[in-house]
């Protein structure tokens, strides 16, 4: 460069440097961001540490229609302290079956506020279905068959709400959508 004063040459160079590097580095930030913060919603294939009672549960999400209506169907993979956890938007009677569902289960049925209201065992492939005597339940958990008396777990017992609402947030669902408070 003719007459070009080396400094300010020196200087450009340096800015455009420094900007390619800021905006590298502020690429690197926002994917590292994106993945800490959990941006991309995790889906019904994924686990949540849910309590119930004075037990912790691993516990899936099924709550686009789809995966309510699918559940546990042709799982033979639950594990012993694992569940199923079915999130409805308002209190309605529930009545579940177990068609092409090859494992034993516990049906349980909760109230809007987390209370465990009734459960019943249920049997593979029995297409009987298992009505609740409620009209108000919202949430549905099925565990293994016999978990439920094996833990000591009665109607009554409390399903972490404040946990759930947090699963439903990764899950990518706003919770104020099914009734938990902000």
């Amino acid at each position: 460069m003719k007459n070009a004063n080396p400094v300010s040459c020196t200087f450009k160079v340096a800015a455009v440097a420094s900007a390619l590097l800021f905006s590298a580095c502020g690429q690197a930030e926002l994917s590292v961001e994106k993945s800490v913060v959990g941006l991309e919603p995790k889906s019904v294939a994924d686990w949540f540490a849910i309590k119930l009672g004075e037990k912790m549960l691993r516990m899936q999400l099924a709550v686009r229609p789809k995966e309510l209506e699918r559940g546990l169907m042709e799982r033979r993979d639950l594990g012993a302290n694992e569940a199923m956890v079915f999130v409805f938007e308002r209190p309605q009677p529930m009545s579940f079956w177990m068609r092409n569902t090859p494992t034993p289960l516990d049906i349980a049925y909760f109230s809007p506020e987390g209370a465990l209201v009734e459960y019943y065992p249920a049997y593979p492939f029995d297409e009987k279905s298992l009505p609740s005597r409620s009209q108000r339940l919202q949430f549905v958990v099925e565990t293994n068959q016999g978990w439920f008396r094996a833990n000591g777990i009665k109607p009554g017992a409390q399903l972490d709400l404040k946990a759930l609402g947090a699963a439903l947030r990764a899950r990518g669902f706003d919770p104020k959508k099914f009734g938990f408070e902000p």
